[in-house]
């Protein structure tokens, strides 16, 4: 199998919050909304996001963002107001862990480089 494209999806209960608080992680709105209930963020030619209202699986989920610098998108989302919680260092990793309003888990991580 070749895989041309990947999309992560989470469900929420509310279509209108849950993308308003991904505009302000992504910078930007959704880029389509193919479908009723459906909001879609492209990223490049190779990766996408969608969000669905799903009320009965919202909050179940995990999505992992990798970044090119997280303290940067760190103080990025401290200057929006969504207090993110502080940096975590790990062996490989640096990651942030976030919640979204229907607590899915969302990790921002970037390589840690020897």
């Amino acid at each position: 199998m070749t895989i041309a494209k990947i999309y992560a999806q989470l469900s929420c209960r509310s279509l209108a919050q849950g993308t308003a608080w991904f505009a302000n992680i992504f910078g930007r709105g959704p880029d389509a909304r193919p479908m009723e209930g459906l909001a879609e963020w492209h990223h490049e030619d190779h990766a996408g996001f969608q969000l669905f209202q799903n009320p009965d699986d919202a909050g179940h989920g995990t999505l992992t963002l990798f970044v090119r610098d997280l303290a940067e998108v760190h103080n990025q989302l401290c200057d929006l107001g969504l207090n993110p919680p502080g940096i975590e260092r790990g062996d490989s990793v640096t990651i942030v862990r976030l919640r979204d309003p229907d607590s899915n888990l969302v990790v921002l991580a970037q390589p840690r480089h020897a």
